[in-house]
């Protein structure tokens, strides 16, 4: 079976200007730099980097809207920027801050034209529609215009519509920008769901961790255009940086935590809260000293977040 998503040698560069009148200078912004990677059919991948990484740029070209300056890519087979009209009718696309919903017009409204659009089948059409109704609990506002919804009900609606016409490869770009937590979290378990349930390709980026560790098995890091890192997020949190949180309540005051490789992150009369590099002591030695500190009423250790994980790979690279 081929890849869903293939890169070879993919990039993307941009003449920039600045200057006034004669003294205008023109010069090459390299946005990607030759990225290759395959992703299979039913993966989902976070695509992730800071700004001005080349995210968004390689979406823009998997999709077809933007041509690329060298390489080849291929999704579902198709060369996106040749034949974006054939490979339109197998994508989704949600772009976090551009909305393909009609403003003033109500999600139901905008179902009935995309389906028109894609020349979907009326008993399909409506089979398909009222499942993603109930999945994505869109019922109490399918007839409110778009300008009336809250942003985590449009956003709902956003990926409803992108998975109408059955498509087979998800691009997310920033699907969650500015929705508050309970709106984020329950529009990644809807995106993880579809995943599962379906075996819909997912090809997100995000700024947000939480978004990476609730919906990708996979992660790719890109910086100044190029991949830094493709592994599985469970590789990276646990490979990527030596260090550990321990969270501990005594029933007393402790005597001082005093080890190379701990450092006190927060301290109060019965409680500490302690990073331990790993690469210099290991868990079991402090775990030893804190039992000698002070009785112990309750101990947690945590693994560092995906966020601070990034930003260490980004510092090394």
């Amino acid at each position: 079976m081929s890849p869903a998503i293939e890169l070879a040698n993919l990039s993307k560069s941009f003449v920039v200007k600045s200057g006034k009148g004669l003294n205008r200078e023109s010069k090459e912004v390299v946005a990607v730099d030759a990225i290759s990677l395959e992703i299979e059919e039913g993966q989902s991948v976070a695509f992730v980097g800071p700004n001005g990484a080349g995210k968004s740029t390689t979406i823009k070209m998997l999709t077809g809207i933007l041509t690329p300056s060298s390489g080849e890519a291929r999704v579902l087979g198709f060369v996106p920027w040749k034949e974006r009209t054939r490979l339109t009718r197998h994508i989704g696309a949600v772009f976090g801050q551009r909305s393909q919903l009609w403003y003033h017009l109500p999600p139901g409204d905008t179902f009935e034209l995309l389906s028109r659009i894609y020349s979907l089948d009326r008993d399909k059409y409506r089979q398909r529609r009222d499942h993603l109704i109930e999945i994505f609990q869109m019922s109490s506002y399918l007839d409110t215009p778009v300008r009336k919804l809250s942003l985590g009900q449009r956003m709902r609606a956003e990926v409803a519509c992108s998975l109408l016409h059955f498509p087979r490869v998800l691009f997310l770009d920033e699907p969650t920008i500015g929705l508050d937590v309970i709106a984020r979290q329950e529009l990644r378990e809807l995106i993880r769901n579809w995943n599962r349930d379906e075996g819909i390709t997912v090809f997100l980026t995000s700024h947000d961790a939480g978004d990476i560790e609730s919906v990708a098995k996979r992660v790719i890091i890109i910086n100044h255009g190029r991949v830094v890192l493709d592994d599985r997020v469970s590789s990276v949190k646990r490979n990527y940086l030596d260090s550990k949180v321990i969270s501990v309540k005594f029933r007393e005051e402790p005597s001082g935590i005093d080890m190379d490789g701990v450092e006190t992150l927060k301290s109060s009369y019965h409680s500490v809260k302690l990073a331990v590099d790993t690469s210099l002591v290991s868990i079991e030695a402090v775990i030893s000293q804190v039992l000698k500190a002070a009785p112990v009423a309750d101990i947690t250790i945590e693994n560092p977040s995906l966020e601070s994980i990034i930003a260490h790979i980004y510092n090394q690279h």
